[in-house]
């Protein structure tokens, strides 16, 4: 989620749906790591998830208020590697399926440009 304004900002709803899940490298526990170990937990040992999203109901640990109103990502900076790589440029309007489907699962339209990969009526 970008660090100004924006959908992302407003939304949240990718961080309420899917698995982080990322190598063990990107812990900072881990020389040359970023991603604050505290937040993670271990499910298998060749990589790590965020705390709140290995299992439904999923809302990571680091997402601060209201999903489709304000949000926040607490650790924006050190956020792991598919939180920096997912709809990457949803922050300027055009969402991908992926983003879609997650706004859509949480009473959100898709964003202008998604692909609609599952039409509602």
């Amino acid at each position: 989620m970008p660090d100004q304004g924006g959908n992302c900002m407003r939304c949240g709803a990718c961080c309420a749906t899917y698995p982080v899940l990322f190598a063990p490298e990107e812990l900072d526990s881990r020389p040359g790591g970023w991603v604050p170990t505290a937040l993670t937990e271990t499910i298998y040992s060749r990589c790590v998830h965020m705390q709140g999203t290995a299992h439904s109901p999923r809302r990571c640990v680091a997402l601060q208020g209201t999903v489709g109103e304000e949000v926040r990502c607490t650790i924006y900076g050190q956020r792991p590697s598919p939180c920096r790589e997912f709809a990457a440029e949803a922050d300027a309007g055009h969402g991908d399926a992926r983003c879609a489907d997650a706004r859509r699962l949480h009473g959100l339209p898709p964003l202008k440009g998604s692909y609609d990969a599952f039409p509602i009526g």
